[in-house]
This record gives structure tokens, C-alpha cells and sequence, in this order.
């Protein structure tokens, strides 16, 4: 504890570092207060009837990701998935297409390039999702003006794309003024706004004799959830580093190179996308449910619970990280600026032997982390199936769990780093958070 108020007043006492925390949170602030303002012309308690099947499936993860404003039909109900979905499309876009290849390799010029691209990519699929949102997830009877349908259509879709911008607005300025990646902090702050509801359910429901086991079993499930944690930390954190040695150059009177550096080659690349990419095909079994001869097959999938379920899933899982890995990380141009850089792997030639041997590495390194990533994302309907609700499981696993870890590691590192800048102790006593690149 003493620890921890010294590390509190350090923090304080760098003049950026709490200005930049300060900013953060008045900002994060702004974000809750507009995610319970509802669209105009909206009647809450017919809403909130009404709203009931946003969550579970692809509904219930988009409505985690804006804080509940999806359910609610907030101005902020479209959030930042629409700008995360347009910065898949131009990642995937520059494996493939040359020219956003090219612009990926002109450094900072090239990403306010590629954001900018973002951003117009963004508003395109708002004007899809807004209008699909208002006329798919508000009923008539909800609607309390006046107005026509196409008049309350074509205001809904505006306020919407407008507070979508907003919010991607707030996390450009939290990742430019703030502390962390504003985007993923945003995110992290809607997902965490739904922890403290389901904890106190879950206590309350355990220790009123409600629920199954009793406070002993409360008890357990706070251990148990302690080491899942833990072990999704472990997740996010492993790296498999390997070993590159610079030539030595000598320029003027100084020399470079002649060390031995590590290429940290991340045992999860993927993140959390394979589990939001498998969530979303799991979606499709349902529409099976229509027809008479595929009614049994859409039963086997119906809870997120069965066995079916989770094995395909599962399955899914480590495919998407299979392919997401393939996309993101690029061992032939790893090779290639290592062979710019002077800098070889110790015992493999600079080139394509050194792609395929970065490939061979991130292959192996890749099994174990998709099925340790598939387990985390099965591990919510493990927790539900043994009497935990519906709410509290999803922390035992998934999305959830692994943007919590993800983003509070990132934004520690951050700030430790700061706190080192400064020559202050960093937030822990041995050891150095590594973090993470990305969401």
C-alpha cells in the first residue's frame, strides 16, 4: 500500500503526465454522460421493453462495446465499431492492394494518408448502419412526435452518424492529449461500466440463497476469476523473442550496429478480432431456424451454452487467429527491413530464408496461443453452465476479458514509462510491463 501512494505522488508530480490523466478522464466523462441521451422523439420504458434481445449474440457484443448505448438507443448507439470495422478494411486492404502497400511503407506521411482513408470509410458505413439501425432496432411504437417515417429515419441517421464521429473524434484526441489508445480505452470504459452491475447481481444473488452454491461458492468464483485474469494477461504479454545481430558499421568517429537485439514475435498477434470475427458467423445458424429441414441444426446452435455451440467456435476461433496472424504479421517485409538495417538472424541467410524461417516461428508459436484464445472465448458458457448469471460470466472470458487486459496494460506501460522518463520508480518493484501494439 505504501508502494502505491508513492507511485500515486510521483505521478502527480509530473506536470504533463497529470494534465494528461486529467484530460483523459474529463473526456472518458463526456463519453458516459452522451451514452444515456437518448435520440429524439423516443419513449424510454416502450425502449426498454422492447430492447430486450440485444443481449446476447452479435447484438449483445455490439451493445458491450458502446456501454449499453445500442440497447438504449443513445446518440452514441453506433459508438466506434463502424470506425474499427473501416480500420479492418484498410489494414486488410494494405496486405493486398500496392498502392495502400506502398502507403503503409511512407511512414508518417502515409498514415495521415491511410486515416484519412479511415475516416471517409467510416462515415460510408455509417450511412449503411444508421439508417439499418433505426429501422431494425426501433419500433413504431416507441415514437412519440409527429413525424413521418422517412422525417424520423433520415434525423436518426444524422444524430447517429454525428455522435459516432463525435466519439471518434474523443478517442483521436484521448490517443493525441490523453494517456493510452483512445479508441480501445473507449471500449474498455463501456465494457466496464457493466462490471459493477453484474458483480453486485451475482453477490447478491449468491449470498440471498438465490443462486447456486451459496457465498462459499461467491468466494470461489472471485478465486477462480482471479487466476483467469491472470491467465489472460499471460496471453497478451508472451512473446517468443528472437535474436538479431547488426553489423557493425563504423560512421566518422562513432559506430553503430554490433549488437544483439530481439524481434518480439507476439504468441496472440491476433488480439481479440478471431473471437468478434467468430461471434459473427455463430450468427448465421440461427437464420436456419426458418426452414423446416434446418430446424435441428439451428437448435444444436441456439444457446451459447450447448456443446455444438462452443466446438464450432471454438474451432473458429483458432482459424480466424490462423488468418488474422497471416494478415497482420508480414515476415517477408520483417525480412526485408532487417536486410535494409544490416541486421541478420544468427545462422539464417538475410532474405527469404529469413522470411521463411519468421514464418516457420510464427506458425508454432501461433497453435498454442489459438487454442489458449479458444478456451478463453468458451470459458463465459463455462461459468454460466455452473451457476454463474448471464452478466458476471461474461467476464470469465472472451472479448471482455482479454480489451480489459489488453488496454489496462497498455495504458500502465504508458504511464510507467513516463514515471522512468522522469527517473521515478515504475509501477512495479521488479520487471517491466511489456504491453501490447495493438487492440
Amino acid at each position: 500500500m505504501k508502494k502505491f501512494i508513492e507511485t500515486i505522488k510521483n505521478i502527480y508530480k509530473i506536470e504533463e503526465l497529470r494534465k494528461r490523466i486529467g484530460y483523459t478522464l474529463l473526456l472518458v466523462l463526456v463519453y458516459r454522460l452522451g451514452s444515456f441521451i437518448l435520440l429524439p422523439g423516443l419513449d424510454p420504458e416502450v425502449l426498454k421493453a422492447s430492447m430486450g434481445d440485444t443481449q446476447d449474440g452479435l447484438l449483445g457484443l455490439l451493445n458491450m462495446f458502446s456501454g449499453g448505448a445500442f440497447g438504449n438507443a443513445s446518440i452514441f448507439a453506433l459508438g466506434v465499431m463502424p470506425y474499427i470495422s473501416a480500420s479492418i478494411v484498410v489494414q486488410l486492404l494494405g496486405m493486398f492492394v500496392p498502392s495502400f502497400r506502398k502507403m503503409q511503407m511512407e511512414g508518417e506521411s502515409g498514415r495521415r494518408k491511410m486515416n484519412q482513408i479511415t475516416r471517409y470509410l467510416t462515415i460510408l458505413i455509417l450511412a449503411i448502419q444508421g439508417p439499418a439501425y433505426v429501422t431494425g432496432m426501433i419500433p413504431a411504437a416507441a415514437r412519440t412526435v409527429a413525424w413521418s417515417s422517412f422525417t424520423f429515419n433520415l434525423v436518426s441517421t444524422i444524430i447517429l452518424m454525428a455522435g459516432s464521429i463525435f466519439v471518434m473524434w474523443l478517442g483521436e484526441r484521448i490517443t493525441d492529449r490523453g494517456i493510452g489508445n483512445g479508441i480501445s480505452l473507449i471500449i474498455m470504459i463501456g465494457i466496464v461500466a457493466r462490471l459493477p452491475y453484474a458483480l453486485f447481481a451475482e453477490a447478491v444473488q449468491k449470498f440471498t440463497g438465490n443462486g447456486v452454491g451459496g457465498a462459499m461458492f461467491f468466494i470461489v468464483e472471485m478465486i477462480v476469476w482471479v487466476f483467469v485474469i491472470i491467465a489472460a494477461i499471460a496471453l497478451v504479454q508472451a512473446v517468443r523473442k528472437v535474436p538479431v545481430q547488426y553489423a557493425k558499421r563504423v560512421i566518422g568517429n562513432k559506430q553503430y550496429g554490433g549488437v544483439r537485439q530481439y524481434i518480439p514475435l507476439k504468441i496472440n498477434a491476433a488480439g481479440v478480432m478471431p473471437i468478434i470475427f467468430a461471434q459473427a458467423l455463430m450468427m448465421f445458424p440461427m437464420l436456419l431456424g426458418r426452414y423446416e429441414a434446418t430446424r435441428g441444426v439451428a437448435a444444436a446452435f441456439s444457446s451459447y451454452t450447448s456443446i455444438w455451440y462452443n466446438l464450432v467456435f471454438g474451432l473458429l476461433v483458432i482459424v480466424f487467429t490462423y488468418f488474422y496472424t497471416a494478415v497482420t504479421v508480414n515476415p517477408t517485409m520483417m525480412a526485408e527491413d532487417m536486410k535494409r538495417n544490416g541486421g541478420f538472424i544468427p545462422g539464417v541467410k538475410p532474405g527469404k530464408k529469413t522470411a521463411d524461417y519468421l514464418d516457420s516461428i510464427m506458425s508454432r508459436v501461433t497453435l498454442p496461443g489459438s487454442i489458449f484464445l479458444a478456451i478463453i472465448a468458451c470459458l463465459p458458457a463455462v461459468a454460466n453452465l455452473i451457476g454463474i448469471n448471464n452478466q458476471f460470466a461474461s467476464f470469465f472470458g472472451g472479448t471482455s476479458l482479454l480489451i480489459l487486459v489488453g488496454v489496462v496494460l497498455d495504458t500502465l506501460q504508458q504511464i510507467e514509462s513516463y514515471l522512468l522518463m522522469r527517473h521515478y520508480d515504475g509501477l512495479m518493484k521488479t520487471g517491466r510491463l511489456t504491453g501490447r501494439s495493438g487492440m
